[in-house]
């Protein structure tokens, strides 16, 4: 019975909201989504291939920023599918299994990206304290552990969720209030008891998110107490400068998420548009706005992206002449 139960649980049926009340103007709203779509895609992109290609960016910062770029694409692209099958009104129908795969991929990045921002944290932290012992300290074994193990705390620890959902009975509405899968969205349709779910996941949230915020937090705090150690101004202000991209990117991803998980555990009963805003604003705008903060802020990646866009066309004329070069020698011999 219990076997019978779980699989018909597994082959239900769920269907996704697009903008309540503009049905008849989903495709238009859908034409700046998919803007936001690619500007974050094409971003992310670019500073993964500049730091890939460019030897001079193979450094700890530099391969954080490529862990962000990752997480970011992580967070926002398993929702593109399912908000564009809603916007051009292909399909509303999500099923069990793909909503629960959904989620556990929203999730999980959305932790690990949080664990990444401590990591660029303790990289600022070392780069500024102690800047002789930078290369020593974060060697390119040890990053590549730091984010192995990010991923893996986040993935672990939200399995137990999403295999309790197995066990979920959803009598009632099966109209989810997202034009995707939210855990949070999820188990307020369910006519079992949510307890585990909602204690565990507020245990977590607390637990990872509090403890990648204090450990930022720290990190700053130490920051700034060796800043103000420096005599000139102007060593002041550089250091500090150093640390303006990262502390935009903590903000773009820690305001949105709190305001998220406000909005659904204390407003419960406020305009489903409110909802709905905050959740795109929560998935969209870190991988929207972190590649250009980054590259109006970091002179390096600003000139990667400068060479990438426009090399091209420098190196087309000069192909141009070799050939040239090459067809008057041959006609001389």
């Amino acid at each position: 019975m219990e076997t019978s139960n779980s699989s018909s649980i597994m082959s239900s049926t769920f269907y996704l909201t697009g903008i309540p009340g503009y049905e008849e103007f989903h495709h238009w709203i859908s034409i700046p989504f998919c803007l936001l779509y690619i500007v974050g895609i094409t971003g992310n992109c670019m500073i993964l291939h500049i730091v890939r290609t460019d030897p001079r960016l193979h450094e700890p910062m530099y391969y954080f920023l490529a862990m962000l770029s990752l997480t970011d694409m992580g967070m926002s692209l398993p929702t593109m599918i399912s908000l564009f099958r809603v916007l051009w009104s292909i399909s509303r129908e999500i099923q069990f299994n793909v909503c629960v795969v959904q989620m556990f991929l929203i999730h999980t990045f959305s932790f690990t990206e949080s664990s990444v921002l401590l990591a660029m944290a303790l990289d600022r932290y070392v780069a500024i304290c102690h800047p002789l012992r930078y290369a020593t300290i974060l060697t390119p074994k040890l990053i590549a552990k730091v984010g192995v193990a990010a991923l893996l705390r986040s993935s672990i620890l939200i399995i137990p969720l999403m295999a309790r959902l197995a066990f979920f009975s959803f009598c009632g509405s099966h109209v989810l209030s997202h034009s995707y899968c939210l855990h949070q969205d999820l188990i307020h349709l369910a006519c079992t008891d949510i307890r585990f779910n909602v204690v565990y996941g507020l245990v977590l949230i607390t637990l990872l998110w509090g403890m990648d915020s204090l450990g930022i937090f720290v990190s700053y705090v130490l920051i700034l107490h060796s800043v103000l150690k420096i005599a000139s101004r102007g060593g002041r202000l550089k250091a500090l400068n150093t640390c303006a991209s990262h502390i935009c990117a903590v903000l773009i991803l820690y305001v949105p998420m709190i305001g998220l998980s406000i909005v659904h555990r204390f407003a419960k009963h406020s305009s489903p548009l409110i909802h709905i805003f905050m959740a795109h604003i929560y998935l969209l705008v870190p991988p929207v706005l972190n590649p250009i903060i980054y590259s109006v802020k970091t002179k390096q990646i600003r000139q990667g992206i400068l060479h990438l866009i426009y090399s091209p066309k420098l190196v087309l004329p000069q192909c141009r002449h070799v050939i040239k070069t090459r067809k008057t020698s041959v006609l001389a011999m």
